[in-house]
């Protein structure tokens, strides 16, 4: 297993379009959007200035667009030119493939939140405690293995020529309606009470209590968790499914 992790890792580095809108883009989505935004002004009942809560936005972004779309256009082409077959013809089992593929997008998300955290102190002079800044990149970094999950699931489900459509339908929506691109309290109420129950939503909170010096809320963290389990038994059962058709 510890073989194929490499080899997954050196492929993922070689790919330089993914690389750069893993972890180049969101930094640079920051500096365009957070560039004018007041320093001082508080957004709704947050409690956070826009370029601080927008800087967790785009770290979660940049984890999400790692782990999301890199598993599961992957996995996809893999199946379609007969990859994945080869292997199961070792003894390598399932859940080390999987393994495997969350390993290697760990590699690209961990720097796109850490390069996010650097643009947003040195551009936008955001400044916490040295527990916050450690605190929050372990924790979005841990809660990038649900979308990693669900990566691995489109992949199984999609073949390689619907696998993009599908994977940036799911991506931009979550994106959206998580509140990544434009904070959520600037939505409508009623949508407010539907994005509390999105994964990206949640997956953003756990962020956004640290920034406020507080412990990631249960509801969110239940809730992701409750998200892995779902993504996680999906992506098994698609495993299984896409087995007995080899």
């Amino acid at each position: 297993m510890n073989t194929l992790i490499r080899l997954e890792i050196s492929r993922t580095l070689r790919n330089k379009k993914f690389m750069f809108f893993s972890i180049l883009y969101p930094s640079a989505l920051f500096l365009l959007i957070a560039s004018g935004a007041k320093g001082d002004e508080k957004l709704g009942d947050s409690g956070l200035t826009f370029p601080v809560l927008y800087m967790v936005s785009m770290a979660t972004f940049g984890a999400i667009t790692a782990v999301l779309i890199g598993n599961a256009e992957r996995i996809a082409k893999e199946r379609e030119k007969g990859w994945v077959r080869q292997l199961r013809l070792t003894a390598l089992p399932g859940r080390a493939y999987v393994t495997a593929k969350i390993a290697s997008s760990a590699v690209v998300s961990l720097p796109s939140i850490v390069i996010v955290f650097v643009v947003g102190a040195a551009a936008k002079g955001i400044r916490f405690e040295a527990w916050q800044w450690a605190s929050l990149t372990g924790a979005i970094w841990a809660g990038s293995c649900v979308f990693a999950a669900l990566g691995v699931a489109i992949g199984y489900m999609a073949t390689g020529d619907a696998v993009r459509p599908i994977v940036m339908i799911v991506y931009f929506g979550l994106a959206a309606l998580g509140g990544l691109w434009m904070p959520s309290a600037t939505f409508p109420d009623w949508l407010q009470k539907i994005v509390e129950y999105v994964p990206t939503h949640a997956y953003a909170g756990l962020g956004q209590a640290i920034e406020r010096g507080e412990a990631p809320g249960m509801k969110d963290v239940l809730l992701l968790v409750g998200y892995l389990v779902l993504f996680t038994g999906a992506a098994a059962w698609l495993y299984r499914k896409d087995t007995h058709k080899a």
